[in-house]
């Protein structure tokens, strides 16, 4: 159950320049039927680009932008993304968002005794949390939340356990 993220940046973008271009087509056609002077001359536009080459600078730009447009567009739709919903273990069909697996690891490692705060970031295999504590002796403290962040995970229980880094943040006179 692994749910990827849409492409709803890209799509959007796609969709939008695509729909800019009708409205300007359908516009201009408008003013053609009802005798106005168009918007655009088609006139104008068809002889620009009978006198332009192939060679020229901007029709070359033009095809380069267009080509990496397009390769950008196909990297997007190709490449995979973080997934949203993490597939958890048991015979259920059954996931957690990263999104609430990130705020229940981010709780559980603040209530560790001796945080004072803490942040989580979830990579692919990897959680890292970051926590800030104003003891100065800091001896136990992150093997405690890291055993906390343990016991956590094995109560959700995700099919792909990610390792856990904790990062400790102290005051500057800690040992």
């Amino acid at each position: 159950m692994k749910r990827r993220p849409r492409r709803t940046v890209p799509a959007t973008l796609t969709a939008l320049v695509l729909l800019a271009a009708c409205v300007l087509t359908a516009v201009v056609a408008i003013q053609l039927i009802a005798g106005q002077s168009p918007l655009i001359s088609h006139r104008s536009v068809i002889d620009s680009l009978h006198s332009s080459h192939w060679n020229d600078t901007a029709v070359l730009g033009a095809g380069v932008a267009a080509v990496l447009l397009g390769l950008l567009l196909l990297l997007a739709s190709l490449l995979p993304g973080k997934p949203t919903v993490l597939p958890l273990t048991g015979e259920v069909d059954a996931g957690v968002t990263r999104r609430s697996l990130r705020h229940a690891l981010r709780s559980t490692a603040a209530g560790v005794d001796g945080v004072t705060r803490a942040r989580v970031r979830l990579g692919r295999r990897t959680i890292v949390a970051r926590i800030r504590t104003d003891r100065t002796n800091t001896t136990g403290l992150t093997d405690a939340v890291r055993g906390a962040l343990d016991r956590r995970l094995d109560d959700i229980g995700p099919s792909n356990r990610p390792a856990s880094r904790i990062r400790l943040r102290a005051p500057r006179n800690a040992p």
